[in-house]
């Protein structure tokens, strides 16, 4: 079962870019956890140490100063070549909406890792990039459409960051264009007081996933931990119920990322929704001997063709190796007293298959 799991080459339907520079103790360690001074003293930094390090020729649990010097002397370019080739993907979904700084475009990602390329398009990002172009108030839905429709001819999907803006507890209704111009308005009256140019208003996130709901394109949602900006008891998916049941009979495609430590929530979510679908990736490579207990728990009540691979990898390659790592091992563990054949299949549906028919790959 490990050489199956090992020999598949994997989906990962959430992930980000990688940097594009050499980086010193402190910027590495800032990009190691979702907390601004990261520690190489958690079960992170020590699965780092136990899997990366040989890729770097450096033994097993190598000390973290040996190991950002070999790190250093390789340089970026070939420490991402290394950890995106070892870590036997076959197509990456990329989130192209976080941008804090240069980094590998999705082709340049695809590249390195000998696969397959996709989008997925941040509905925040494209909105706001609307609000500081001159549209006005009575415009905006209507330009948010037409170009929310031209991106999705080339992506795959798209992704609301509502549970970093206001939390998942979200109004079902469909809002009219008179709601949308009203927020819309008054998000453009913030801006002109020196506010930024940011979406958190609860109308207009509800009309950003209506909109890709219409255009047939699948939507990510953030759920569960992540960056300190977020209120994680506001990240439950439970709290998306209303808006999943409304959105549920239009058969679109809901997709629950991350979901720990609601992964448990996330999973039942999956079995009475016929359209939502979920992962534990970012989970993964942070808990990191304790992959196979959260695996196990994400998978006590979802149906095996609804749970999907992701690494949400971003800023270091390492997490691409890593998350699929410690996903591979995981699931082998998970799988250990399945039939053979039923184990092949359940590898298949969760590391392949399933992102391929969500995502008409």
């Amino acid at each position: 079962m490990r050489e199956c799991v090992a020999a598949l080459p994997l989906t990962d339907h959430h992930c980000h870019g990688v940097v594009r520079r050499d980086l010193d103790a402190t910027a590495f360690a800032g990009l190691l956890t979702e907390g601004p001074r990261g520690s190489w003293d958690s079960l992170l930094g020590f699965a780092v140490r136990k899997h990366c390090a040989p890729l770097l020729d450096l033994p097993t649990h190598a000390p973290p100063a040996d190991y950002l010097d070999r790190r250093a002397s390789l340089g970026h370019a070939e420490v991402t070549d290394r950890f995106l080739t070892a870590a036997g993907l076959g197509a990456l979904c990329v989130d192209t909406g976080y941008l804090p700084e240069p980094l590998l475009t999705p082709q340049e990602l695809g590249s390195a890792a000998g696969a397959a390329a996709h989008e997925v398009v941040r509905l925040e990002q494209l909105a706001e990039q609307l609000l500081t172009s001159g549209v006005d108030a009575m415009g905006f839905a209507t330009a948010f459409r037409e170009n929310l429709a031209a991106r999705a001819e080339a992506a795959v999907a798209a992704k609301s960051v509502a549970a970093y803006r206001m939390g998942l507890a979200l109004d079902p209704r469909r809002p009219t264009d008179s709601d949308v111009t009203a927020a819309a308005g008054l998000a453009l009256a913030m801006m002109g007081r020196g506010g930024p140019a940011r979406i958190a208003d609860e109308t207009l996130h509800r009309f950003l996933i209506w909109t890709a709901v219409d255009l047939d394109l699948p939507v990510q949602f953030h759920t569960g931990f992540g960056d300190p900006d977020l209120n994680l008891h506001q990240t439950n998916p439970a709290l998306l119920t209303p808006l999943l049941r409304a959105i549920e009979p239009t058969g679109v495609p809901m997709l629950l990322l991350h979901t720990y430590p609601y992964h448990r929530e996330a999973g039942y979510l999956t079995q009475v929704f016929d359209n939502v679908y979920f992962d534990v990736g970012l989970a993964l490579h942070n808990v990191g001997t304790r992959a196979t207990a959260v695996l196990a728990e994400a998978l006590e009540l979802a149906p095996f063709t609804k749970m999907l691979y992701s690494s949400d990898a971003f800023g270091l390659p390492e997490f691409y190796y890593l998350a699929a790592t410690l996903f591979r091992e995981a699931l082998s563990g998970f799988l250990a007293d399945f039939t053979e054949t039923d184990a092949k299949r359940i590898v298949h549906l969760i590391g392949v298959d399933n992102a391929a028919r969500v995502y008409r790959l």
